[in-house]
């Protein structure tokens, strides 16, 4: 028997919970956030991809997997597929009217997904967070943060390898007296800054306090400031960027999402 994976992990705590909004918004966090294998009725050709489709009398669905072995033992023979992250999947399918069969029958994840939560999760990601300036009063100790939004924040930018060098979580108070919760982001690549403030909406959105609020900056490490927020923030060591080469397959360049045929 294998071990679960992370999708297996959080749809078992969605099944035990069924009530629980947050036990639902963490597996779709999680699908959204993986790797998932596509199965495909042909190989692509360039960036034009053709999912097998799945017709039951519920809807159509796309058939995915979050292991390789998983869509094999599915096939049952060598099969063509596209390795694509979870929400370029979604966003791929958005007003298709297809839904996600995932794991069907060879995993204990095994969910049919119907087309209107595609497109909510589709919609959810595509989601932009508002750019606006303000001048910082005073950093202080975070506090009084749910622990499932520290978690889901550390496992966001666990993810950004290569986005960061790191990041500090504070308290702040702004000039005309505002206050909130700042992530302070440190040396962020060129171009990261989207991303970043995209990855911290999504981690509210999906620890089920999207009414709250929590800033994005970003600084040198070089700032003067900088030294301020290492003294009293929490903070979040982002890995380095992978060094092996990436294959070419459909959807790793992020400029050149597939196409569906």
């Amino acid at each position: 028997m294998t071990d679960p994976t992370p999708l297996d992990l959080a749809h078992a705590a969605m099944t035990d919970a069924p009530d629980d909004d947050t036990a639902r918004l963490g597996f779709y966090e999680r699908l959204a956030d993986g790797e998932l294998f596509l199965l495909l009725d042909a190989e692509p050709e360039g960036d034009a991809i053709s999912p097998r489709p799945f017709a039951t009398e519920d809807g159509t669905f796309v058939l995915v997997f979050d292991r390789e072995e998983r869509l094999a033992a599915f096939a049952e023979t060598t099969a063509p597929y596209a390795a694509l992250s979870g929400r370029l999947v979604a966003s791929m399918l958005a007003g298709q009217g297809f839904g996600l069969a995932v794991n069907p029958g060879v995993a204990p994840s095994s969910i049919l997904i119907p087309a209107p939560a595609v497109d909510w999760l589709a919609q959810t990601l595509a989601h932009a967070p508002e750019a606006t300036e303000a001048r910082a009063q005073e950093f202080t100790s975070p506090g009084g943060l749910p622990e499932r939004l520290i978690t889901a924040l550390d496992t966001k930018l666990a993810a950004a390898a290569g986005l960061a060098r790191m990041a500090y979580l504070v308290g702040v108070s702004y000039d005309g007296g505002g206050r909130s919760h700042l992530l302070a982001v440190v040396n962020p690549a060129p171009g990261a800054e989207a991303a970043l403030a995209r990855a911290v909406a999504e981690a509210l959105t999906f620890s089920g306090i999207e009414a709250g609020a929590l800033d994005v900056g970003f600084f040198k490490a070089s700032d003067p400031v900088t030294a301020k927020l290492a003294r009293v923030g929490l903070r979040f060591d982002l890995p380095e960027p992978p060094t092996a080469a990436e294959p070419q397959t459909p959807g790793s360049d992020p400029a050149r999402p597939p196409i569906l045929r």
